[in-house]
């Protein structure tokens, strides 16, 4: 049998598979997918959000602004924010997080969006599916809440109303991250920035009332703009998908609202954003499962403790206790062996950095730091750190790859296996199924306010403004005009 033939076999089954959907869709036959998130988007009322939903969500909305400020000084910032000024738009209604700036809802929403992605140090939704790796699925927080909160401060929207709307956001993002097949994100596709665009706009037509037919053909724009590349980590690319991705749903919101038509089907459509993203999706993971359970009650969000991927942070936080509890100093480091399952060094490329971008997705690096400096913050993940040579030397002791352990547990936990081999001839070994700020060992909102605080020093934000937001964000939902906290962060 010649290539062609079973190419040609495989051409005539998906050809036969989509006339068939294509049949079954002119029928009226099968879920209508799209139309029940968007019934879902357009019903949904504050009084069904759980109170530990709501509480949950406070907290990676405290994270999300505080990784704004962070962000604001990252070297994305200033290009970013000069893009959009020599734009010329002349509507100032919405903050850039951490400047004086003013700009359109929709400018924003990127530009927050970008800062809020910047350090890679955002929360991270966690899958249930067995087939998915645990910690790859999207960075929930910076698409919903930069477009609800850049959109809820032009329309003087009340605390309310923009947690709701950032809820719904989440919600249909995760829902679809779930439901998409697993081929998307292991070939290549970014999910935050190709799912989050869905999240956006259904987060911003619920601010603004849409009704579900309305909110499907903002999904159906939303769509056409889904873009996001994995071969973009550790460069600033990889922020700019995370804002693009906000700033698109408002666009799709904006065009949907003065009567731009899109496909009303646009996620289960025969050649829509599943098959052609995805190849598929598996409808029990979507249909009749918003809000049932709600993504942050289970199987949860990951609040991130480091600045660097989420697959690093199982890895770090046992390798943080080991040195603790052995009080090992780095001089007494041979070398160190980190092993995990199959998928995650797929994410983790970066074996030699050179800069800071690329650290983030450095095991070799993420260990090397907490060995010589017991710390792996915002300081740490700087291009100078990275490159100065006891770093460099540290992480030619560290040897990362697949361990047998680590990947029988299964792509479901991000099972990290070290053992440090010391120059006295010991051997120190320990083993994480989860990192801090995970459902299973989480961060409390003081823990949060912390990082919240530290976020907002780097940017040399003042102690006083800082201290009101985490004050504010805990009652979040009792301000009747979301004004009153963009005000605290506005220089």
């Amino acid at each position: 049998m010649t290539r062609r033939t079973i190419l040609g076999g495989a051409a005539m089954a998906v050809a036969a598979e989509w006339l068939n959907a294509q049949q079954a869709e002119a029928r009226g036959e099968g879920p209508k997918v799209t139309r029940y998130v968007c019934e879902f988007a357009a019903k949904t009322k504050f009084e069904d959000l759980p109170a530990d939903v709501i509480e949950l969500g406070k907290k990676s909305i405290l994270d999300g602004i505080g990784l704004a400020f962070s962000g604001s000084v990252a070297r994305t910032g200033p290009i970013s924010r000069d893009y959009v000024e020599a734009l010329g738009a002349a509507r100032r209604e919405s903050t850039v997080i951490g400047t004086a700036m003013k700009s359109p809802a929709r400018f924003a929403a990127f530009l927050n969006g970008v800062a809020m992605h910047a350090d890679d140090y955002d929360d991270t939704q966690l899958a249930v599916a067995k087939n998915r790796v645990y910690g790859l699925l999207t960075h929930p927080t910076v698409t919903a809440w930069a477009p609800a909160l850049a959109v809820g401060e032009a329309g003087g929207r009340s605390g309310r109303d923009v947690m709701l709307a950032y809820h719904v956001g989440v919600e249909v993002e995760s829902k679809i991250a779930e439901a998409i097949n697993p081929r998307h994100y292991v070939e290549g596709f970014h999910s935050t920035g190709t799912i989050g665009v869905f999240g956006s706009a259904a987060a911003v037509a619920k601010l603004r009332g849409y009704d579900a037919g309305q909110t499907a053909r903002a999904l159906g724009i939303a769509g056409a703009q889904s873009s996001g590349l994995r071969e973009n980590f550790g460069t600033m690319t990889k922020p700019f998908q995370a804002g693009h991705a906000a700033e698109s749903g408002v666009l799709a919101a904006d065009l949907a609202e003065r009567g731009w038509t899109a496909a009303e089907n646009i996620l289960e459509a025969p050649v829509g954003f599943f098959r052609a993203a995805g190849g598929g999706f598996d409808i029990h993971a979507i249909y009749e499962k918003l809000g049932r359970p709600w993504t942050f009650h289970d199987p949860g969000v990951s609040i991130k403790p480091y600045p660097s991927g989420s697959l690093t942070h199982p890895g770090m936080t046992e390798m943080l206790r080991l040195i603790r509890e052995h009080d090992i100093k780095p001089e007494q480091v041979e070398s160190v062996e980190v092993g995990t399952n199959s998928y995650m060094p797929t994410a983790l490329i970066h074996h030699h950095p050179q800069n800071a971008l690329e650290a983030k997705f450095s095991m070799e690096f993420c260990m090397a730091a907490l060995l010589l400096y017991r710390k792996a913050g915002l300081t740490v993940f700087v291009d100078e750190v990275v490159r100065r040579p006891d770093v460099q030397a540290m992480m030619g002791r560290v040897k990362f790859g697949v361990n047998a352990e680590a990947d029988a547990a299964g792509s479901d936990k991000m099972t990290t296996v070290l053992t440090l081999h010391l120059k006295d001839g010991r051997a120190i070994s320990g083993r994480a199924d989860f990192g801090k700020g995970s459902p299973a060992n989480p961060m409390s909102y003081a823990e949060v306010s912390e990082k919240f605080l530290d976020c907002a020093e780097f940017a040399k934000w003042p102690k006083q403004k800082a201290a009101a937001v985490v004050e504010m964000v805990g009652k979040l939902e009792t301000l009747p005009d979301i004004r009153e906290l963009t005000k605290l962060c506005a220089a």
